[in-house]
């Protein structure tokens, strides 16, 4: 959208046109001529050859546009492209030369038909003698209609072979902005340009080379803007012709494939003078050619687009007008109603996972948008309301989310995350799965054994835990040998992430890491009535976490009403409509804080609490 918004904003009136002529002096290198899309009077002036495209009335109107300073009108005036009325003009001329050349086969075959009249009944020969010249009169009629019917069929089948000297290979007809060019997921020839393959290349049967070019995305975006989304997928070389074409400003067209008879020929380099706008994920940065992200810097900019705006009037307004142009985009989507655009704003809110900001995935916002909008004509409302958008939300949801309904509904049925009552050693942990957006229940348990090894004690987790989760768990046994008086020298400490299929990473398990531990430790049993997320210091401060409206919405759907979270989180959480004030939220800023709140009260936890309150102050 934003490059789109680029080329919208660039004129028009630099617009040029890219010929391809024939090099009579060398066939594989194809001259390339390159003409201004839509002339001013100045350049007419200067070339007279090219007046004679244009009709009286329009020579004027260029005239009155240049004098007025309005060049950048034309476009929109005079629709067709000097380039297109050069190639219309030649076709034109062609097919009146082909008009006036030659007798027609009628006319001939009419003629052998009059001589064979004359023979028959007015000459005075013998009838073998007639029947021999109506023999041969037959044969040279029949000559005469097969060769004709090749020669035609040879024409039609190769056209450009004799008549057209040249192939517009750019054409801006039509066009009344810049040109925009998607080339993501462009091959090398869609994105460099290419010379097709020609089978049949001896014999005078052949495609002369100037006729097969192909002119590239690189070479259409002229004067214009280049898109490439996902450009670490272009390989290596691919990107190191874009960077010579970025450098030069123009670009010779060869054949891209080693095989084809393209690969002879290369073209005069034709005109690349375009602004290039590429994106990309973080992880991908490091498969961009590394002299095209220094000619990117040093000619334009590196940007780290944000995901999220700022919670006002003037983006609440932008969100209402996104709605209504997806509305008007679909076509088929009835209005929105304000309480349904109030609505979308909502879950624009929810979605961002911070306090006072807005999402700028207007992708999902999009998703949701249409879902609502297919309920809505599927009950013939005229309008999409409220409830349209609450059902549309259960079906605009990424895979990640829908397997997580799949998984809590497989562990509540074989109980493997309690929900209420005490347990020791077992907590249900958050966490979020593909995105910010999934959120999931995780159980963790942990078992304290003596020590299998002389060397001393060790701590093992299972799972199918990222670098960062393990580096978590290292950290919480920093905590757990703080603030316990027990000796874990000869101790081994067990910490399974239950049926982690889809994997854990990052590090806001460890508070539930910790409680765990602690739990089984000291033999104080947990209150499954709660889930919690959270990180850990090394010096036991609870700090905040990513994803918490999608793990309190977890836990909810899990039948999880009471969430323990960071306290720099509580404002960060944005429950959707229906959950408000069904879920409690406790916050913690230190581990005493967790260990107060979801610890069964008994005369063992009062000590630990008392032990942890002097390492605190």
């Amino acid at each position: 959208m934003l490059a789109q918004g680029m080329a919208e904003l660039l004129s028009a009136g630099e617009l040029q046109d890219v010929l391809a002529f024939e090099n009579p002096n060398n066939d594989s290198e194809p001259l390339i001529k390159v003409v201004p899309s839509f002339p001013d009077s100045s350049y007419l002036m200067k070339h007279k050859e090219h007046a004679p495209f244009y009709a009286p009335q329009e020579l004027g109107l260029i005239e009155k546009y240049t004098r007025e300073n309005k060049a950048f009108q034309l476009p929109k005036a005079l629709k067709n492209s000097l380039g297109r009325r050069m190639a219309q003009a030649f076709r034109t001329a062609e097919r009146q030369k082909d008009d006036h050349q030659g007798i027609s086969p009628l006319f001939i075959l009419l003629i052998m038909a009059i001589i064979a009249i004359i023979v028959v009944f007015l000459l005075d020969i013998s009838q073998d003698q007639k029947t021999l010249v109506l023999a041969i009169l037959f044969g040279l009629s029949i000559f005469y209609v097969l060769s004709s019917a090749a020669s035609g069929l040879s024409r039609r089948m190769m056209p450009s072979m004799q008549k057209v000297n040249f192939r517009v290979i750019v054409d801006n007809s039509g066009r009344i902005t810049s040109p925009f060019v998607d080339a993501t997921g462009s091959r090398a020839g869609a994105l460099l340009g290419d010379v097709k393959h020609d089978p049949l290349q001896t014999g005078g049967l052949g495609t002369p080379a100037h006729l097969r070019v192909e002119a590239g995305a690189i070479h259409k975006a002229n004067k214009g803007v280049l898109f490439i989304d996902e450009i670490a997928s272009l390989k290596m070389n691919w990107q190191a012709e874009l960077l010579t074409a970025i450098q030069e400003r123009k670009y010779p067209i060869t054949g891209q494939s080693e095989l084809s008879s393209g690969a002879l020929v290369k073209t005069e380099p034709a005109p690349s003078d375009f602004v290039l706008v590429a994106a990309g994920n973080l992880p991908d940065l490091q498969h961009i050619h590394p002299a095209l992200r220094s000619r990117i810097r040093g000619e334009g900019y590196e940007i780290y687009v944000e995901d999220s705006m700022d919670d006002d009037e003037n983006n609440e307004e932008k969100i209402a007008r996104f709605v209504a142009q997806e509305v008007k985009k679909d076509g088929r989507i009835p209005p929105f109603t304000f309480e349904a655009v109030q609505e979308v704003i909502e879950e624009a809110r929810r979605l961002s996972g911070r306090r006072k900001k807005f999402t700028l995935n207007f992708r999902e916002i999009g998703g949701l948008v249409r879902a609502a909008g297919d309920f809505a004509s599927e009950e013939g409302a005229k309008y999409v309301d409220v409830e349209h958008i609450r059902k549309g939300r259960t079906v605009a949801r990424p895979i990640e989310s829908q397997v997580v309904e799949k998984i809590v509904e497989q562990k509540k049925e074989y109980q493997i995350f309690p929900t209420t009552g005490h347990s020791v050693g077992k907590v249900n942990g958050l966490a979020v799965i593909g995105d910010a957006f999934s959120g999931i229940v995780l159980p963790i348990v942990a078992e304290v054994t003596p020590s299998s090894s002389k060397s001393g004690g060790k701590i093992i987790a299972t799972g199918k835990l990222g670098v960062i989760a393990k580096e978590a768990v290292e950290n919480v046994s920093a905590i757990i040998k703080k603030y316990t008086d027990k000796d874990l020298s000869k101790k081994d400490i067990h910490i399974q992430f239950l049926q982690t299929y889809e994997g854990v990473e990052g590090d806001s398990a460890s508070i539930s890491i910790a409680v765990a531990v602690i739990s089984d430790l000291e033999g104080i049993p947990v209150d499954n009535s709660y889930a919690m997320t959270g990180s850990l210091s090394v010096r036991g401060e609870v700090l905040p976490v990513g994803g918490v409206t999608a793990k309190v919405e977890a836990a909810y759907d899990a039948g999880i009403t009471k969430v323990l979270i960071p306290k720099a989180n509580v404002k960060d959480v944005y429950l959707r409509g229906e959950l408000k004030g069904k879920v409690k939220i406790y916050e913690a800023e230190n581990i005493l804080d967790v260990l107060t709140l979801v610890l069964k009260d008994c005369p063992e936890k009062k000590k630990l609490l008392a032990e942890i309150k002097k390492q605190f102050h």
